[in-house]
This record gives C-alpha cells, structure tokens and sequence, in this order.
C-alpha cells in the first residue's frame, strides 16, 4: 500500500519499506547540506565533484548518516548521472525528511 504526501511542493511517496522522493543534487558545494525545495524536489549540496559516482556515494551516505540507516538501505533509482534523482531509503519515513525541511541544523560536514 503506497500513501503520498505533497508538503511545500515535495512529493514523497511511503511504502512498507521505506520512501522515495526527487532531488536537485548541487555538487562540489563547500558543505555537505539540505537546502530547501526546488519546485517538487528537494536540494542537495554536496562537496563530493560528479566525477565517478563520487557525489552519488556521497548523496548516499550523506542521507543515510542524517537518517540514521545503513549506507545500503540509501538507493538511487533514477537519474545517476543526472543532477535530479530520485531516491529510495528504507527504513525511513515522510515524518523524518519533513523534520529535516524544517530542522535548521541540517548540514553535515
């Protein structure tokens, strides 16, 4: 059973397993930081260059340390070499990425 949220333009879509949503990924930032929404999407900067997958494994492992899951339950579903994504991350729910649109603390360096 899927459930859908639209909040400020972000679409995020929870399933049993965890959510999916859209981002706008803007590498080689100076940190590492959420930085609002982009139309239905959700801004990424990351310090990690497009080069090889780096900013990808980064993205990763950016959202899995400010979710707290495992870097594998972080998957890019669409758009690996592209800067909007979509992302899946089991074992997280609309709650927590709401709280991170709203929690001003939510860089990681």
């Amino acid at each position: 059973m899927k459930n859908s949220l639209e909040s400020d333009g972000l679409h995020i879509t929870e399933t049993a397993e965890g959510i999916t949503f859209s981002l706008h990924v803007q590498p080689r930032a100076c940190r590492n930081e959420i930085a609002g929404l982009i139309g239905n999407e959700l801004k990424v900067r990351l310090t990690s260059p497009p080069v090889e997958g780096a900013a990808n494994k980064l993205c990763q492992e950016f959202f899995a340390k400010l979710l707290h899951v495992a870097k594998s339950n972080v998957r890019i579903i669409a758009g690996e070499k592209s800067r909007h994504k979509t992302v899946t991350i089991r074992g997280a729910s609309k709650e927590a990425i709401l709280a991170l649109l709203n929690n001003p603390a939510r860089s990681s360096e």
